[in-house]
């Protein structure tokens, strides 16, 4: 090397090595992930979409600027995520940071603000105290992005969490307090599917179909609003009556199934059980007790709620299920606004009170569709017992809390159900099941009950034939409770969004679920798998830091330059001992 630097020649092939070191590293991209959970590895389906693509994709992100500390990390994220993606795609994904409306008057920039709500973009107003001069600052935050795609419109993201995570607290006697590091980071393991996800569904050639069935006393009102306008946008939509024909596995990709109110008849049951039999998947939402929010109110007064009748439980027991007739109750609840007195202008006075009847739901356990995902609303679910059915996977999805009872039909539903000592200690119960995914070769109800002749029409009706068993693995999903996916009704502002309660500003992760489980059933991009990453939590003590924030930064800015100066001391005592050593023994 000492004699390559000495050469007349030497310091132009360094010159032209280094330049090729530097034009090679540019084309190549290599990193290794040596972090425990893989948080920077992209899963195999994520790597096979973008390998696949073979037009530009647009990401337009708009978490950027001046942001909170929560907010800083989760576009940092953001940014060596959708670097990796251009990476990985060959430069088809291209990524813009902007922050709309930058520059535009007040009324230009509502204009703005305006048409990209419309398209799905959140805001968030977010306040800062600064400590130093007890000063607050208020600003606008859009915690979203949109992906853009030939001229197909936009498709947004919300890059903010649907799980918020709360610090560890008593149902009983607490307030819960969010912590909003763990509920950033909640949102960072969710990047990789949300991106991947959005890309799939702009750039797939070919469009689910999903089917709403009625003829069974299903509503087709203004309470089903949100659960159609979601859906719309991303499959194709229809209605099916079933007192009209067969469905057909080849037309329809899944049936949804909500809070029916009348007797399902065994020709009903036969052609569900037929679409199942050739491959079909079902969501089931089904509330077997009435039990009505308004008949409380109504009355003011206690009611009973009893069964529907809706004579699905021979079905749904041979799939590996059975809805059990009674209520489901857990301490950890949401509250409802109750009239507790009049003011003295005869105005009524509300106070919110706990109510048992809306149990939170939430996973519990590692599956694809409801981890990380917040809690879930139901309104008088019932529980769900697993029987045994052959070839079939069941997996609990949603799930009460840790203080739960079941109230048996014929329930008498109270305002005040919790009354005594007594009552609240019965609540001994956890992890009560709501929803369940049903997976595997299911067996039809209807093998040993018909005659050939009605088999032959059914192989008429449907053009293939009398089937007993499915061919192929399939899935279901089934929920005990409907209003999971219904909306309530604003009178002046018209439907909610599903998992919101009037006089309630917050909105529960019911539509993450809904969408969730019908991209799980119809889907087959594995892009679900990516749903399962976990980003561990590595916090800092605050105390500590508080307690030691001098010594820290006096280790992190003045000992670097006193190792600095250190060794520039040492090189130069060197440097002269050498010399004079060497001027000596001249």
């Amino acid at each position: 090397m000492r004699n390559l630097i000495r050469s007349k020649y030497g310091w132009v092939g360094i010159a032209i090595a280094f330049l090729l070191v530097i034009s090679i590293s540019s084309t190549i991209h290599y990193r290794v992930d040596l972090t425990a959970e893989k948080r920077f590895s992209l899963s195999a389906s994520t790597k096979k979409l973008l390998h696949e693509l073979d037009t530009p994709v647009t990401v337009k992100v708009f978490l950027t600027g001046d942001l909170p500390a929560d907010y800083r990390k989760l576009a940092a994220a953001s940014k060596d995520l959708l670097t990796e993606f251009r990476d990985q795609s060959g430069n088809y994904v291209r990524v813009t940071f902007e922050q709309p409306g930058e520059g535009l008057d007040d009324s230009a920039r509502f204009h703005l603000y305006d048409s990209l709500a419309r398209l799905g973009v959140v805001f968030e107003q977010s306040e800062t105290v600064k400590a130093a001069d007890a000063k607050s600052t208020s600003q606008v935050i859009m915690p979203s992005a949109l992906v853009y795609y030939k001229d197909r419109q936009p498709y947004a993201i919300d890059l903010r969490s649907s799980r918020k995570v709360f610090k560890n607290f008593n149902v009983t006697t607490d307030v819960p307090q969010e912590d909003k590091e763990a509920t950033r980071n909640a949102a960072e393991a969710l990047l990789e599917f949300k991106f991947a996800d959005a890309i799939d569904k702009l750039t797939r050639k070919y469009v689910p179909s999903v089917a709403y069935v009625i003829g069974n006393g299903e509503p087709v009102d203004r309470t089903v609003n949100d659960l159609g306008e979601n859906l719309r946008n991303d499959y194709r939509l229809a209605v099916f009556d079933l007192k009209q024909g067969y469905p057909r596995a080849e037309d329809i990709d899944a049936l949804i199934i909500v809070k029916p109110t009348q007797p399902f008849s065994d020709e009903d049951k036969l052609k569900l059980d037929q679409y199942v039999m050739h491959g079909g998947k079902i969501i089931w939402f089904v509330d077997k007790l009435y039990a009505e929010m308004d008949s409380l109110m109504r009355s003011q007064a206690d009611f009973v709620a009893f069964d529907r009748n809706l004579n699905l439980d021979d079905l749904l027991f041979k799939y590996g299920v059975r809805i059990n007739g009674d209520l489901l109750q857990d301490l950890n609840c949401s509250k409802i606004p109750l009239v507790i007195g009049y003011n003295p202008d005869n105005s009524p006075r509300m106070q919110r009170i706990p109510w048992p009847y809306y149990p939170f739901l939430s996973a519990g356990n590692e599956n694809p569709i409801s981890k990380n995902l917040d809690r879930v609303l139901p309104i008088f679910p019932t529980s769900i017992d697993t029987v045994q059915a052959p070839g079939i996977r069941k997996t609990i999805l949603l799930a009460s809390d840790t203080n739960s009872r079941v109230i048996n039909s014929p329930a008498l539903v109270s305002l005040n159900s919790v009354r005594t000592e007594e009552d609240f200690n019965s609540f001994r119960k956890s992890r009560i099941p709501v929803a369940v995914l049903l997976e595997g070769r299911f067996h039809s109800l209807f093998a040993n009950r018909l005659l050939p002749a009605k088999k032959d029409s059914i192989a008429a009706a449907l053009g293939q034939p009398f089937a007993i068993e499915n061919a192929t693995p399939t899935k279901q999903i089934v929920v005990s409770d409907a209003d999971i996916v219904t909306n309530a009704n604003n009178s002046t502002t018209g439907p909610m969004p599903m998992g919101m309660l009037p006089f309630e500003n917050y909105r529960f992760a019911n539509r993450e679920f809904f969408l969730n489980s019908v991209d799980y059933l119809v889907s087959n991009s594995g892009i679900f798998e990516s749903r399962n990453k976990d980003v561990t939590l590595r916090l800092l003590d605050k105390n500590k830091v508080a307690e030691q924030r001098t010594f820290w930064q006096l280790m992190n800015i003045v000992v670097p330059v006193l190792l600095v100066l250190g060794f520039g001391v040492v090189l130069q005592w060197r440097r002269k001992k050498m010399y004079t050593q060497a001027a000596s023994k001249s």
